[in-house]
């Protein structure tokens, strides 16, 4: 990362504009609730509006961000590759910026997608947009290469990487959750199936556990950053 490249990048305010823009809702996007690809795309702008102005931070993150940001070296800058379609990232990405303004951090936003939506693997780094970005913070999982959303990766004030936040906590089992959510039950047609689990789906995204997994992603993003710092100053 340069600073003319992260200076390219959308401010939260920015994002939420882009997100309700004709430019954006002509792009081809998914809707997990009908696990299905969609065109147009749902217009989130307004729901993510309203979770950054819901979203509070506890005193001790408050505290510790700030803290963070006053050493040597500490975090300074958050770039972040999102789409809006992406479940996670409505749920992060508010409380990013919620982050970075505790902090005094810059945050700067990347979409993921061009035109039609990145299906598997990873883009060629040539193709234009955000490929570069894509590529160079690239999720490695299962001993391969994923362009998962949301990655917010934090930087020092001269670009140094400090840590690399990717898609959602650890202490949240996204694959086997929603695989159960969706997976046939006894009886079920395929329709039925597919009904079904985006009704089990859309229930789980508005119950408190996507506030309960948005604030583990804060803690775990503290507490690396603590450790880098900590850990890795002389003794």
């Amino acid at each position: 990362m340069t600073p003319e490249r992260f200076a390219r990048g959308m401010t939260f305010d920015d994002y939420v504009k882009f997100t309700g823009s004709p430019e954006n809702l002509a792009r081809e996007g998914f809707d997990i609730r009908r696990f299905s690809l969609v065109r147009p795309r749902v217009d989130w702008s307004g729901f993510l509006r309203e979770r950054h102005a819901k979203a509070q931070l506890t005193g001790e993150q408050s505290a510790a961000i700030r803290w963070l940001a006053a050493q040597p070296g500490g975090p300074a800058k958050i770039a972040v590759v999102a789409e809006d379609w992406s479940s996670d990232c409505r749920r992060d990405v508010p409380y990013l910026a919620r982050l970075a303004e505790a902090g005094g951090l810059e945050l700067r936003i990347f979409t993921r997608d061009g035109e039609t939506m990145l299906r598997k693997g990873l883009p060629d780094p040539a193709a234009g947009g955000n490929a570069d970005l894509v590529v160079e913070y690239a999720n490695e999982k299962n001993g391969q290469k994923w362009a998962s959303v949301p990655v917010a990766v934090f930087f020092s004030r001269d670009f140094v990487e400090l840590y690399r936040y990717v898609e959602y906590p650890a202490i949240y089992h996204k694959d086997r959750v929603i695989g159960h959510l969706r997976a046939a039950r006894a009886g079920e047609t395929e329709e039925q199936s597919r009904a079904r689990g985006g009704r089990d789906i859309a229930t789980l995204l508005d119950s408190p556990f996507f506030d309960v997994w948005a604030q583990a992603g804060i803690a775990e993003i503290l507490s690396a950053l603590h450790e880098r710092l900590v850990a890795s100053a002389p003794a």
